[in-house]
C-alpha cells in the first residue's frame, strides 16, 4: 500500500508517541480529512456494542490530509482489526467510505456509511425451532 508525500499508515506503532502534526490547538490544520458528528456517533455506537459484547478494546482515530481513519483493535499492541476510513477523493466514484481487515483486504466500500459499517456489525439472531 503506497502512501502520499508525508502521509503514513494508520496501522503503524510510533513506540508510544504520536506523530508530529503541524499548526496548534488553537489553529486547525488546513487541508484535513474529519469525520463529521453523525459520522462519529454512527462508528462509536457500533464501537461501544463491540466493546460490550468483548470483541474490541481500543480504537485510534487518524485525521490525514488526504482520508480519515478510525482503526479499532483487540489489543493496543496488536495492529487494527479494521480500518474504517473516509477517502473524500472516492466519493464519487467506488465511494467515500470503506472498511479494511488486519491483512488489508477491502471489507466494503460505499456511498454511505451504515451501509458499509454492516459488514462488520454482524448481530447474531436465535432461530427457534
Amino acid at each position: 500500500m503506497k502512501f502520499g508525500s508525508g502521509d503514513v499508515d494508520p496501522s503503524q506503532s510510533f513506540g508510544g508517541g504520536s506523530p508530529a502534526r503541524s499548526g496548534t490547538a488553537s489553529t486547525p490544520v488546513p487541508n484535513q480529512v474529519t469525520f463529521s458528528r453523525r459520522e462519529l456517533n454512527r462508528i462509536f455506537d457500533l464501537y461501544g456494542r463491540k466493546v460490550a459484547a468483548g470483541e474490541w478494546r481500543d480504537y485510534a482515530i487518524d485525521f490525514l490530509k488526504d482520508r480519515a481513519v478510525f482503526s479499532v483493535f483487540r489489543r493496543s499492541s496488536e495492529v487494527p482489526l479494521y480500518r474504517i476510513e473516509k477517502d473524500p477523493k472516492l466519493a464519487r466514484k467506488q465511494g467515500a467510505y470503506s472498511v479494511i481487515s488486519a491483512t488489508g483486504l477491502i471489507v466494503r466500500r460505499g456511498h454511505e456509511l451504515d451501509r458499509v459499517l454492516r459488514s462488520i456489525d454482524v448481530s447474531l439472531s436465535v432461530v427457534a425451532s
